[in-house]
């Protein structure tokens, strides 16, 4: 199985979306990106714009070639409603988009399947679902909560296996501290996680420490009781520019797995753009 982060926070840009290919079949999970409107009081940097571009053209790049396209909820980090072409003639698997929603993702939800039309192959709701393409499998969760209540509604997490190898992705959970959010993780039990890390840059504001660090614990308990080899943390964690000091504890309970970010996991040196928007105006 072959894992790549397109466009994460830890490479630059607002974003969760992952290319996965097995044998079978290639997926694109939440082809989607975009810049914090105001971080710091300062609108997004001109690097940013740049970075975002950038990340646009691989997301449509890959989109071209894959044959399934997965999108986990309806805010625009996660999906672009304005390029339905992407999806042509494509296998979409989306969350539903009037049951366990909440009124403006469920507005979006209407817009984008007018946008799309009769251009995919197949529209499905994969709440709950599970879909088989040759030898791979592809499960959804129930949907469960984006955060810690059901304010900015609800995403569905995606499970693929293909032979011994199982690759889960959160998708926007800022934890997970819930336990239907782990749930559906464990079952799996996989061996690469990609995960929606604590919402650590609003610690005490719109993320408590109490959710913190009950995400602590859950993350632990995913290390010791999974097959997880390498736990991605990213997106809302890494607009943290001291996300490394939040975690400590865990990478101190870290034995058998590597922790990294999307960009490491890539290859690359995390560029914290958003979280450095003041440095980068040369504040």
């Amino acid at each position: 199985m072959k894992v790549k982060p397109l466009a994460f926070d830890s490479l630059g840009t607002r974003s969760m979306a992952t290319y996965v290919e097995t044998r079978d079949v290639k997926i694109l999970i939440d082809p989607g990106v975009a810049l914090g409107p105001r971080r710091y009081g300062l609108p997004p940097h001109p690097l940013e714009f740049a970075r975002l571009e950038e990340h646009w053209r691989k997301i449509r790049s890959c989109a071209l070639t894959c044959d399934v396209l997965i999108v986990t909820h309806y805010h625009y980090d996660h999906h672009n409603p304005e390029h339905p072409e992407l999806y042509e003639g494509k296998t979409v698997l989306l969350k539903h988009p009037t049951s366990k929603i909440n009124r403006s993702q469920r507005r979006r939800a209407a817009y984008f399947l007018e946008k799309l039309g009769d251009l995919p192959a197949s529209i499905d709701h994969c709440d709950s679902g599970e879909y088989v393409f040759g030898k791979t499998v592809v499960r959804f969760s129930d949907p469960v909560f984006h955060g810690t209540n059901s304010r900015l509604g609800y995403v569905v997490e995606v499970s693929i296996t293909a032979g011994e190898e199982t690759f889960l992705f959160t998708s926007d959970v800022e934890g997970p501290s819930l336990d239907d959010q782990v749930s559906f993780i464990t079952h799996e039990d996989p061996n690469i996680i990609f995960v929606d890390g604590p919402m650590t840059y609003m610690l005490g504001f719109r993320y408590s420490r109490e959710s913190l660090r009950k995400s602590l614990e859950n993350l632990k308990m995913l290390l010791r009781e999974t097959r997880v080899g390498e736990l991605v943390l990213d997106h809302h964690l890494l607009r943290d520019l001291k996300w490394k000091d939040r975690l400590s504890p865990l990478f101190e309970e870290a034995k058998k797995a590597r922790i990294l970010t999307a960009a490491e996991y890539a290859g690359v040196e995390p560029e914290l753009l958003e979280a450095r928007r003041k440095e980068l105006y040369g504040g």
